[in-house]
């Protein structure tokens, strides 16, 4: 059985999946020993754990300039010792090219099947790429395993069942017969999708696969060969990927260069030099907005990004007030408001939101969200489990920053005790009172655990100064709380046109962070919080062009 053969049954799911939007997961995402293996997380958890204070040599990538690595653990405050093959720009470059030839005139379903293998490869990994996740970036261990693990990979499915689906839109040959009257004009036809050439991920250090792997997979599907340029923070999650990809292309025959790692450290960082060569056509990138502009603004690049947001949330009235406490307090305590998702704004007319109960206070309902806030991070089987450990040091800072907005400060941020990890850099959320006119402080993302309430006149000005902070500064979430269906119009208009996804009256299990593959559009790409969307069609067809061939019949 060929390998198309292997996967083409699991092509066709995710391919339905992405059109019809309805809930589809190719990769488990609880890790349960009945799917996983009675010893998985053991074994992943030991596999990590060898890792440590030693080189990685599972990348097929030979010859390497130097070895270097300098992530450290959020959780222990002290390095991970893990050391990764080094090589300057031009020798991926070099590599990349010399791969290109070999991967872009390997058939569209070899392609698939080889990307879905890799998948399945790296499924048998997930217990050890979650240890991986939470060691460098402070992510609790259910979110490390789901978001780096059966999220990230069905994302990176989506990316290639609608790579598939697009290059195979058009037939690949056709006979042209066009009447001319006593004669026929006939032609030979044939398109071919050509990749547009080398590509690069920009990768970061909070989700480093989850927001790698879709525009890996999308570019690697279109025929184009991959640079990883992880962030020198989280290198291992992705160095785990791309070994399995590399492993996939060698068993097949074709030159595992068509995607490689390319690791760099703080002080020495090469993704300048990648992304200014001429040869690298396409680049994905998350990250700051700063950054993403300066990639956004090189000559002859197409490029895809993710950067800051600010995001909000607009209470108008609520069905039960208590409920929503409870669950924007998890929103704002998970991962410790380390997630592009994450609200921060939240605006709340000065005369209250309305209740079946009545009006609920502005006041009231700020001590709502401190006491849910309060219940959650003191709970110690749940609190420093959502909470995981702050990745940078310098988030740290932004609460601090939030401090000195001027505002009353209703909770204070403050480091809570990790039953595991005792060295575990931790952070509570700090919510800090404003009001609407003082927009010129609320106009910035505040990355971490940072909540700002904020008093409107009326819920007309909470819509008008969410949706123009998602137009001018970039959202990439909304949370909406209304009972009134002309208001729920007026926030989908409105935001709408600011390019911002809303999530209605969110209560129990769900949340505004959370996106789900082959349903959820995650980004628009419409506003300042990124040009890019996982996944739509566009992400796949600009990294390719239909060039057609004629001759005479």
């Amino acid at each position: 059985m060929s390998l198309y053969e292997k996967h083409k049954d699991t092509l066709k799911k995710a391919i339905d999946a992405v059109h019809d939007r309805s809930f589809y997961a190719q990769y488990p995402e609880h890790p349960s020993p009945k799917i996983y293996g009675e010893t998985a997380d053991k074994d992943g958890q030991d596999k990590f754990k060898a890792s440590l204070d030693k080189k990685f040599e599972d990348l097929l990538q030979t010859d390497p300039e130097a070895w270097i690595g300098q992530e450290e653990s959020p959780y222990l405050q002290k390095p991970l010792g893990i050391l990764y093959p080094s090589f300057s720009a031009d020798t991926l470059i070099n590599r990349s090219k010399k791969a290109w030839t070999q991967w872009r005139n390997t058939s569209i379903d070899d392609r698939a099947a080889i990307l879905v293998e890799s998948l399945d490869r790296f499924k048998e990994r997930f217990f050890e790429n979650a240890y991986a996740t939470m060691h460098t970036t402070g992510q609790g261990y259910m979110m490390a395993f789901q978001a780096s693990g059966p999220h990230a990979a069905d994302r990176a499915m989506e990316a290639v069942a609608f790579g598939y689906d697009e290059l195979k839109r058009f037939p690949e040959k056709k006979f042209w017969d066009k009447p001319m009257g006593k004669f026929n004009v006939q032609l030979n036809k044939s398109w071919k999708p050509m990749p547009k050439g080398l590509s690069m991920v920009v990768g970061c250090s909070t989700f480093p696969t989850w927001n790698s792997v879709p525009g890996l997979y999308a570019s690697l599907i279109t025929g184009n060969p991959c640079i990883v340029k992880p962030h020198p923070g989280a290198i291992l999650p992705m160095a785990i990927v791309v070994s399995e990809i590399q492993k996939v292309l060698k068993e097949n025959g074709i030159d595992p260069n068509v995607c490689q790692l390319a690791p760099d450290t703080y002080d020495k960082m090469i993704t300048k030099d990648l992304a200014e060569n001429k040869a690298i056509k396409l680049i994905d990138y998350t990250g700051s907005a700063t950054f993403g502009n300066y990639l956004e603004g090189l000559d002859g690049k197409t490029v895809f990004t993710e950067k800051t947001g600010v995001n909000s949330v607009i209470l108008d009235s609520a069905e039960n007030i208590d409920k929503v406490a409870q669950n924007l307090a998890f929103s704002v305590c998970l991962y410790s408001g380390q997630m592009c998702t994450c609200p921060q704004n939240f605006f709340i007319p000065e005369d209250g939101i309305n209740t079946p109960d009545g009006k609920v206070s502005f006041e009231d309902f700020a001590e709502k969200l401190v006491a849910s806030i309060n219940g959650l991070v003191d709970n110690p089987k749940a609190g420093p489990f959502v909470l995981g450990a702050i990745q940078n040091p310098n988030t740290l800072s932004h609460t601090e920053e939030a401090k000195k907005l001027g505002g009353k400060v209703w909770l204070e941020s403050r480091s809570i005790a990790n039953p595991m990890f005792e060295k575990a850099r931790t952070a509570t959320p700090i919510v800090v009172e404003m009001n609407a006119s003082d927009e010129d402080k609320f106009t910035k993302e505040l990355f971490g655990p940072v909540v700002l309430l904020i008093k409107t006149k009326d819920t007309n000005q909470s819509v008008d100064l969410a949706s123009s902070l998602a137009e001018n500064h970039g959202a990439i979430s909304c949370a909406a709380y209304t009972t009134d269906e002309n208001t729920k119009n007026l926030i989908m208009d409105k935001m709408g046109m600011a390019a911002t996804s809303v999530s209605f009256n969110l209560t129990g299990a769900i949340h505004v962070n959370q996106n789900a593959g082959f349903s959820d559009f995650h980004v628009t790409g419409g506003n300042p919080a990124g040009n890019a969307s996982l996944t739509n069609p566009e992400y796949l067809i600009k990294r390719f062009t239909w060039v057609g061939f004629r001759e005479p019949a």
